[in-house]
């Protein structure tokens, strides 16, 4: 049986992790077979290169050079661990993947969108079965951000920046609207969940 590449996506701070945390847990119950991984990283090769993306000693990275990293950590992921799970019928709970890029540097960082697709290419014969986008206003995310004990080189940026990566994360849902679930961000994190593996079941069939 083929598996199901099922990935999350939204702004800083928008609670995808802990989300994915809980989402995990009931899948674990109900003795469904699924791996947990997240991009950038993933495996060993992929983390490395996260470290250069997002640490903030890194200021004069280049918009090209961000988005060309991101692409690269991709691909090794993708044919190093979703490919091989998906493969063997598990369920992948991926925390980002394409269309983080398209949101943050296709269009905030203002690349193009098209451009992020193009040098994604190896991504695009694997596009998730179902992308599950937490919809939460940058300005609320900020806040949140404010009690965070540590930040990396995206969380730094500005409320402009934060605001063209949610314009972004719009029009992709736009593009992609069969494949795109967007779920309120704002509410308790119990309701959240239980869209999230409401949507996950639907998808997997269980």
């Amino acid at each position: 049986m083929k598996g199901k590449f099922i990935t999350f996506e939204g702004g800083e701070c928008s609670g995808k992790t802990t989300i994915i945390n809980e989402v995990c847990k009931v899948l674990k119950e109900s003795g469904i077979p699924f791996i947990s991984t997240r991009e950038p990283g993933g495996v060993d090769i992929a983390e490395q290169i996260r470290g250069i993306i997002l640490d903030v000693n890194n200021t004069k990275m280049t918009e090209e050079t961000e988005a060309l990293l991101y692409a690269a950590s991709r691909t090794q992921h993708l044919k190093e661990r979703v490919i091989p799970a998906i493969e063997e019928g598990k369920v992948i709970i991926c925390d980002r993947f394409l269309d983080s890029s398209l949101a943050y540097q296709g269009y905030a960082r203002g690349l193009g969108i098209d451009a992020i697709l193009n040098i994604n290419y190896f991504a695009l014969n694997n596009l998730p079965d179902l992308t599950i986008f937490i919809d939460v206003k940058p300005e609320v995310a900020l806040e949140r951000l404010k009690i965070r004990n540590k930040n990396d080189r995206l969380d730094l940026e500005g409320i402009k920046f934060h605001n063209a990566v949610y314009e972004g994360y719009l029009e992709v849902c736009k593009m992609y609207p069969k494949r795109i679930i967007k779920i309120d961000g704002n509410r308790d994190l119990k309701s959240i969940c239980n869209d999230c593996i409401a949507k996950i079941l639907e998808c997997i069939g269980g």
